[in-house]
């Protein structure tokens, strides 16, 4: 960290970190095939998670511009709508659609994060550079180039969230989005390594964002919009350092005012490995059930114990989920869980769906009225304890298991199995079984969303890797249009 004095009005050296990123994002060379095979999947899996987003009201009116009219012909396309939007505001829009209903990537570090809220920023700048260098005779962007940039804007983002824990800070982790996204979309643009240290430098300046909305009684739709707000954040200031804004050089380490001091109590920030392809290649696709991730396992295991119980809920005496530490700390949930922000992020209200229904899905957080009393009935049947071995698990950095175990009690004195299961489906260990799955919500999605002659262009394209990898960016937008 710099000692820089403060009546000083000399212009010093740019933290090392901001240095670094800098430097990767321009000058590492990807060559792990296996960072780019799972790129593909992550922006298949986001482009999936953003139009089944679109049927829900709340998400659809937050896909167009901010002020009605406010269009921009020859912008960025909102996935999945008519909208050409300034590149920042589209990247408000795409980023909200790609997280909207907890159903997108996830990376371990000392705390949960979501890597692909990147793609906010990514898809809409790359579209419209891609669209810009159409009409101006230039090289469109390719899915190639989106993908790269798409590796790289993983990569900050899980190597920063590896040792830095800002929740326990109270700070959203946002924050890394707009810092990730801010990087990636510089270079993405043309930006030198100057202008990337400039958007990145700003987009720590920006703060953190509190985590009050994430939790209850405060808790409420701008858990679905805050990824989006982190890419609008990170798209501005690309634009502005490429437009000359020379940000903070000492943003991290200024005493007083920078990062270290102003938000994380005096403790510098952390790599716990230099960048490379790290993140993406380990990332959790979440592909069978949406909702917050510590609790996936525990919707498999609760699945798994449908057809046993559905028969006998009204004989359940108990039902103890064991699971790591990290979710009794996220999601222990209890109380009346009024909002969808509240029942996707409860251990409880997932099983008890799960137990019910057998199954897991969006609209289960809208509204249960039906189940609502037998939901509430389980959850007051449940112990959440610890078990220190998926707790440890979950921290090894080898592993970043996210395990948990089911097992149901009934008032006869006879139980379930007891079902345990370590990664979730989407999990790089459980990588080559989830991939049907991954496809299977793609075409799922995109049927859903589109004719079928244009639904079958789309996955004709997708199934061909190198035809799509060296498609325009604008062009598959376009074919996502309704």
């Amino acid at each position: 960290m710099h000692s820089h004095e403060l009546r000083s009005d000399e212009r010093p050296v740019a933290d090392q970190l901001l240095v670094d990123i800098a430097n990767y994002v321009v000058d590492y060379y990807l060559s792990s095939s296996e960072a780019f095979e799972t790129s593909r999947y992550v922006l298949l899996d986001a482009i999936a998670c953003a139009l089944m987003a679109l049927r829900f009201p709340e998400c659809a009116k937050l896909a167009g511009p901010i002020i009605p009219g406010a269009t921009m012909a020859g912008g960025a396309r909102v996935i999945g709508t008519h909208y050409e939007l300034d590149p920042a505001q589209a990247a408000f829009a795409i980023g909200t659609q790609i997280h909207w209903l907890e159903f997108n990537d996830v990376f371990i570090g000392t705390e949960a994060v979501h890597p692909s809220d990147n793609l906010g920023a990514m898809l809409a700048v790359a579209d419209w550079r891609s669209r810009k260098a159409q009409r101006e005779g230039g090289k469109p962007t390719t899915i190639r180039e989106l993908l790269t940039a798409t590796i790289k804007a993983h990569e900050i983002h899980g190597c920063l969230a590896m040792e830095n824990d800002f929740g326990r800070l109270g700070l959203d982790h946002s924050i890394l989005a707009r810092v990730a996204s801010a990087a990636a979309a510089t270079a993405l643009l043309g930006g030198s390594k100057e202008d990337i240290v400039a958007a990145v430098s700003n987009a720590w300046v920006d703060g953190g964002t509190l985590r009050t909305f994430r939790h209850a009684p405060n808790s409420g739709p701008r858990k679905g919009w805050a990824a989006g707000d982190a890419c609008r954040r990170a798209v501005i200031h690309a634009l502005a350092a490429l437009d000359g804004e020379p940000g903070s050089p000492t943003a991290l380490s200024a005493p007083t005012w920078g990062v270290s001091d102003a938000l994380l109590a005096g403790r510098g920030l952390e790599l716990a490995r230099s960048f490379g392809s790290h993140v993406v290649e380990n990332v959790v696709l979440r592909l069978a059930n949406p909702g917050e991730v510590h609790g996936q396992t525990a919707v498999e295991c609760a699945i798994a114990l449908h057809a046993e119980v559905v028969g006998r809920v009204d004989r359940i005496a108990r039902i103890v989920i064991e699971t790591q530490q990290a979710a009794l700390r996220e999601i222990d949930r209890a109380g009346t869980l009024a909002a969808p922000a509240d029942r996707d992020h409860s251990l409880q209200f997932m099983v008890a769906v799960s137990l019910l229904t057998g199954r897991l899905s969006s609209t289960d957080y809208e509204g249960q009225d039906a189940l609502a009393p037998r939901i509430d009935e389980l959850r007051a049947k449940m112990e959440v304890r610890e078990n220190p071995a998926f707790t440890r698990d979950y921290l090894d950095p080898d592993k970043r298991a996210i395990g948990n175990a089911v097992q149901v009690f009934f008032d006869d004195g006879t139980a379930t199995a007891r079902i345990s299961i370590d990664c979730p489906l989407g999990h790089r260990e459980r990588r080559v079984e989830g991939l049907p799955r991954l496809l299977e919500k793609f075409e799922r999605a995109v049927a859903g969303h589109l004719p079928r002659r244009r639904s079958k262009r789309v996955l004709d394209l997708v199934n061909d890797v190198m035809q799509f990898e060296n498609t325009a960016v604008h062009e598959v937008i376009d074919l996502l249009a309704p």
